[in-house]
């Protein structure tokens, strides 16, 4: 490891996961001054965070000796794996003091977890985000958070260095509830987003302007300016992928049917989602509803070469 923690005061945290949005998050608690040490299963990936003076570990046993140790991953098994699995951060003698879990996972997953880590004196608090890495680059992240209250309140202020709200709503894996019902709005509005401005453009409206209504209207959101750039633009880098929320979806869905929910217009998008997902586009952002949506309705779109603000600082 690389010895950056001069100056460095409070809880030592560690950071398991650094893909696109584990990097911006654990770069921004290691700005605030943090100790940070980070690990990641391709170690290339953690690198950059030197640059913000965290420290990059070899193994997951570096950051068994950490007070708070942060997981941002994909899915629920490779949840379990790196705190459970062979040589996983909860499988030797030392054990962090708090595990604190940003993945999208299941209830049920997030359950078995806790389970897990309260078996060995670990607290667990389920932290899911709203945001993608520009969004967590800007600090405007929002965190909902579930676990024992005297947790939360212990680890209050390093979530706070990490968005601009943090909300807790609860004992046990209610922030993952939470979670899935936000990602399903997300997808929900992404392709209505997509159906109107194709329905716009193919009157004769250009994708830019009527964006740029939408937006300052009431009708507009945080969101929908997010967004704006790669609709006009075609730019479908990713922030979050078709697969990632098509599992949200799936988890969404299963959730509805457990609790006995009709949710008609969530199993629509589920479809289109999907859709998207069979077209083998699933390393481009979710934004590609428009494309399918402009396909659909025969239309043939174009980038527009218009300068577009994204709300967040970052845009043209």
């Amino acid at each position: 490891m690389t010895d950056s923690t001069t100056n460095r005061s409070g809880p030592r945290a560690g950071w398991i996961g650094t893909g696109r949005m584990g990097t911006a998050m654990a770069a921004r608690l290691a700005d605030a001054g943090v100790d940070v040490t980070a690990w990641n299963r391709t170690l290339a990936k953690a690198e950059p965070l030197k640059e913000h003076g965290a420290s990059v570990a070899e193994s997951l046993g570096a950051l068994r000796d950490r007070d708070v140790v942060f997981t941002t991953l994909s899915t629920a098994s490779a949840l379990e794996q790196v705190l459970l699995g062979d040589d996983g951060l909860l499988t030797g003698d030392a054990v962090p003091g708090v595990v604190i879990d940003s993945s999208t996972v299941s209830v049920e997953s997030s359950a078995e977890v806790r389970r897990a880590c309260e078996a060995r004196g670990v607290a667990y608090l389920a932290a899911p985000v709203s945001g993608n890495p520009k969004v967590a680059r800007t600090g405007r992240l929002s965190l909902v958070v579930s676990g024992p209250r005297e947790t939360y309140d212990q680890v209050a202020h390093l979530l706070r260095h990490l968005g601009r709200s943090v909300t807790y709503v609860g004992e046990g894996d209610t922030a993952r509830l939470v979670k899935i019902a936000h990602n399903l709005m997300l997808g929900v509005v992404t392709q209505t987003l997509a159906e109107i401005t194709v329905l716009a453009e193919k009157g004769g409206v250009p994708r830019h302007a009527f964006l740029e209504f939408l937006n300052d209207s009431v009708m507009g959101s945080a969101f929908t300016r997010y967004k704006s750039p790669a609709f006009v633009h075609l730019d479908y880098t990713p922030t979050f992928t078709p697969t990632l929320l098509r599992k949200d979806f799936d988890l969404g869905l299963a959730a509805a049917r457990a609790l006995d929910v009709p949710m008609p217009v969530t199993a629509l998008t589920a479809q289109l989602v999907q859709a998207g997902v069979s077209t083998g586009r699933v390393d481009e952002d979710f934004a590609i509803l428009l494309d399918l949506q402009a396909t659909a309705s025969g239309l043939d779109l174009e980038p527009e070469d218009v300068a577009v603000d994204d709300g967040l600082g970052e845009g043209p």
